[in-house]
């Protein structure tokens, strides 16, 4: 379980292929805070934590989170979003996030509003977003500003658009989309009292 709140930024160091998985290297500051078998969510994917060796840590992703999410896309050298898992007893900054990614989308239109920036995305439409809902990019818990049936924006403040990957993102960047948990279950049961 994760809220949203990114920690840090990591950096993919290393990548080796084995059958149709894949190992990534991360190196990162909170590495040294890591221990293998622990959960960490990277661009709000959730991954294990399998090796550590100095400031770099090992994860592994298996074929469905290589098709459901934008890992195949990383190279040596990709910034990735970073948040350990949540502690209980904490304060729930962001929203409840699994770090179980439910698609992708693409980045449309990038807008720089003097002060802040506002993004806008497609998606596939079938999954809900809500204007001034919850829904998690890349790991980063966010408001929904404008929604309608496949597209809709979010706008950033500054932090977030430094201490995030926010600030690597242009019209046709891959995007990891995890939609609020609560949203997906009133849709499902809106579906089935309407069958």
């Amino acid at each position: 379980m994760f809220t949203g709140i990114i920690e840090t930024l990591g950096e993919i160091v290393a990548i080796e292929h084995e059958q149709t998985n894949v190992h990534f290297t991360v190196k990162s500051t909170i590495t040294h805070e890591l221990r293998i078998d622990q959960s960490v969510a990277h661009n709000g994917c959730c991954l294990t934590v399998v090796a550590i060796e100095n400031d770099n840590y090992v994860v592994t992703a298996i074929q469905e989170s290589l098709d459901r999410t934008n890992l195949g896309n990383w190279n040596i050298g990709t910034k990735v979003n970073l948040e350990r898992c949540m502690q209980l007893g904490a304060r729930l900054d962001g929203h409840i996030v699994q770090g179980h990614v439910d698609t992708t989308g693409e980045c449309i239109s990038v807008e720089n509003l003097d002060g802040s920036w506002k993004y806008t995305f497609t998606y596939d439409a079938s999954y809900p977003t809500v204007a001034k809902g919850s829904v998690t990019i890349n790991g980063v818990s966010l408001t929904v500003v404008d929604s309608e049936k496949g597209q809709f924006s979010v706008c950033i403040i500054p932090y977030t658009y430094e201490h995030t990957n926010f600030h690597t993102f242009e019209v046709g960047t891959k995007i990891n989309l995890e939609f609020d948990i609560i949203g997906k279950y009133v849709a499902r049961l809106m579906e089935e009292r309407e069958a």
